[in-house]
């Protein structure tokens, strides 16, 4: 752990005051950070203690920040200032800032008509996408020669978690010469497919009982916030 993160139940969370900030780490000038970013909310850092693959690819990766008002909430009262880094914010802002420098990306994960849909999109902005596939139907053999024969500088992968961690973890042993992303339904939301949250309960941190009222099979998975919530007030994180 570096002096600028802080552990929250075992994890070092690099804490940020502003998305702008962590644009800048990403991507300095021409130089792009290499290595993996994995986004921290509780249900990760609860999964982290008895999924082994995805502690590994949390522990190999370069950039850990707080995608989840409850991490958040817990770097603060460890005293450090810091905001909540929406994953699919820092995507969106890592494009456009692509697209400024020409850096090349690689899109992974969505279904078909979802990443045809944001490949459009990127182009029209301006981003260089040299390879893209869906989340349904990738052979992870070939993406491993697109990385090697395009050589993306961006990859984005949106597969959800743990799963897209744990593809990262072993395509970064293939192409470590990147910065890795994994972004979870933000294709979705980017084009339409999936409505974000409302105003309303992104001002109020409520983005998961939005999500739960709309998805009620979510409900087993929302059972870790509870438990996160009982680690934190007992000082366990």
């Amino acid at each position: 752990m570096s002096n600028n993160e802080v552990m929250v139940g075992g994890i070092a969370v690099r804490p940020f005051k502003s998305i702008d900030e962590a644009v800048d780490c990403v991507i300095n000038g021409g130089d792009i950070l290499q290595g993996s970013a994995i986004a921290i909310n509780p249900e990760k850092v609860m999964l982290a203690k008895t999924d082994e693959e995805l502690r590994s690819a949390i522990d190999t990766s370069v950039l850990r920040y707080a995608d989840g008002i409850g991490v958040v909430r817990t770097i603060r009262r460890k005293g450090f200032s810091n905001v909540r880094i929406p994953g699919c914010d820092l995507w969106q802002a890592l494009m456009v800032k692509s697209a400024e420098l020409e850096i090349p990306v690689m899109l992974i994960g969505a279904k078909p008509e979802v990443s045809q849909k944001v490949v459009s999109r990127l182009k029209e902005l301006g981003v260089s996408v040299v390879y893209a596939c869906d989340g349904y139907s990738f052979d992870e053999s070939e993406v491993i020669n697109a990385l090697i024969n395009h050589k993306p500088k961006i990859i984005s992968i949106a597969l959800g978690s743990p799963k897209q961690e744990r593809l990262i973890y072993r395509l970064q042993q293939a192409y470590p010469e990147a910065f890795y992303q994994g972004v979870g339904g933000t294709f979705d939301v980017y084009v339409g497919a999936v409505k974000r949250a409302p105003t309303w309960a992104c001002a109020m941190h409520l983005e998961w009982l939005y999500r739960l009222c709309c998805q009620p099979s979510r409900i087993l998975r929302q059972r870790s916030l509870i438990k996160y919530l009982f680690a934190d007030l007992s000082g366990k994180l």
